[in-house]
């Protein structure tokens, strides 16, 4: 392991002399305090790269040493000593700085790859040492926040939840924090909690072994496997069962996974980044939502703003979506005529970000030319944010169990039927030109660019 400095801060001489062991044998010079006045006398002579520090002391405590570190040594980064099982200490510690924690007795393995990943933040700060230009675009004040927040946790390794609405960028908005942290090298794993049948959860979360349940032919790591050195991000984590809300639970405080059949738990090193769109703190007050798994994966929250609250990221948003969808579908760059940038800027976007794109795609496959004018882009006749048209009256309405949901469910049907007309079409006449798509979008009296539209939208190769 690459060589650094690291300060220890505990009152028990012979916690220090473990850790002091311990972290010479990984390679670190290790100096040593027993009080909060020696490790600012330690700090006064040279810089660390790693600091330890235990939560009582004699003249103060570890949330002090972490708040000093913070305001004079803010890229070094300090690991908590807590007792066993003492959850609550360690979420408070990670909430007011520190970069992990680590429990007593301490283990090695966990230990390790602490020490690795930090050491993984000096080499960012030398010239040519690594991190990751941002993934958020938009220069509006919330997106600069967003990256700004977004840059403090990447630094850190607590849990971190994501709230936004659909569509805002939450998986973009994980990888920046996983990209821009020391563990950008190693895996990052999206995991959508609602895609996976119940069934299948605890297999594909934790791996199982050969011959532990029918079908199991051979032994299969799981996707908190996968990610060991980097970060698991688990989307829709409301999606969550009950059961495996507490089999994650169990990961996050003991750094273990066992696969299904095996006998022993596997060390995993991983960083929970988790995200939803729904109300958490309902849930767990509902008794849908797991309180204890709530507090350790809600160590630190970040919100992502939905498009209509930057609305000066809109047109930016749309020309560069332009920009980079001309060369892929081969064509002219669109422009945005006047009015339908003035369209763009008024409609609420209850999609965000991948509304906007899907919208623009359909109206350049959809518009004459080169030019998008605002009846090209389609868009519903809901009232724009800010609009003074009154809600309709609720008698008008249908019950939701009654006309609302016949009527949603014949709307899905007609989509779906007609689909499949569109589909068998769209088939028949390739064939009949030997799937030259030139030839089959003017035999069925559309635009090449319209047929690749349909051809994407309708998951046809």
């Amino acid at each position: 392991m690459e060589k650094g400095q690291a300060l220890i801060l505990d009152d028990e001489a012979d916690i220090r002399e473990l850790l002091t062991l311990t972290l010479t044998r990984l390679g670190l010079t290790v100096h040593a305090a027993a009080t909060l006045g020696e490790a600012r006398a330690l700090l006064g002579r040279q810089s660390y790269d790693l600091c330890f520090t235990d939560m009582r002391l004699p003249d103060g405590n570890g949330h002090e040493f972490i708040e000093l570190m913070s305001r004079q040594h803010p890229d070094t980064p300090v690991a908590m000593i807590t007792a066993y099982g003492n959850a609550e200490a360690a979420v408070q510690a990670l909430r007011a700085g520190a970069f992990d924690c680590v429990s007593k007795p301490v283990d090695l393995n966990v230990l390790r790859n602490l020490v690795k990943t930090a050491l993984r933040l000096r080499a960012e700060r030398v010239p040519g040492g690594g991190g990751a230009e941002p993934r958020l675009f938009g220069d509006s004040p919330a997106m600069q926040r967003a990256r700004a927040t977004i840059a403090k946790l990447a630094r850190s390794q607590a849990p971190v939840l994501i709230y936004g609405e659909s569509g805002v960028g939450k998986e973009l908005a994980a990888r920046s924090i996983h990209e821009q942290g020391p563990r950008a090298a190693a895996p990052f794993v999206p995991v959508n909690c609602g895609a996976i049948p119940t069934e299948l959860m605890e297999s594909e979360f934790f791996g199982h072994k050969k011959g532990s349940f029918t079908g199991a032919h051979g032994d299969k790591d799981g996707l908190i496997q996968a990610a060991h050195g980097g970060t698991l991000f688990l989307d829709e984590i409301a999606e969550l069962p009950p059961h495996m809300q507490v089999k994650l639970l169990r990961v996050i405080q003991e750094k273990t996974v066992r696969p299904i059949g095996a006998r022993a738990e596997i060390p995993v090193d991983v960083r929970i980044v988790s995200a939803t769109h729904k109300d958490l703190a309902r849930l767990v007050d509902q008794g849908d939502f797991r309180q204890d798994l709530y507090y350790r994966i809600n160590v630190i929250e970040l919100r992502m703003p939905p498009l209509r609250e930057r609305r000066e990221d809109i047109a930016p948003l749309a020309e560069r979506y332009l920009d980079k969808l001309a060369p892929e579908w081969s064509i002219t760059r669109p422009r945005l005529a006047p009015d339908a940038l003035a369209a763009l800027n008024a409609y609420d976007y209850p999609g965000n970000v991948r509304e906007l794109e899907n919208i623009l795609e359909r109206a350049v496959a959809l518009s004459d030319g080169d030019v998008i004018r605002a009846d090209d882009l389609q868009l519903s006749t809901r009232a724009p944010v800010g609009s003074e048209s009154p809600p309709p009256a609720a008698a008008s309405a249908p019950p939701p169990e009654e006309g609302g949901a016949l009527a949603g469910a014949q709307r899905v049907g007609l989509e779906n039927y007609i689909d499949t007309l569109e589909r068998e079409a769209i088939n028949k006449a390739l064939e009949e030109c030997r799937y030259n798509k030139t030839a089959a979008a003017k035999k069925l009296g559309i635009t090449f660019r319209a047929l690749r539209y349909r051809l994407k939208k309708l998951g046809i190769d």
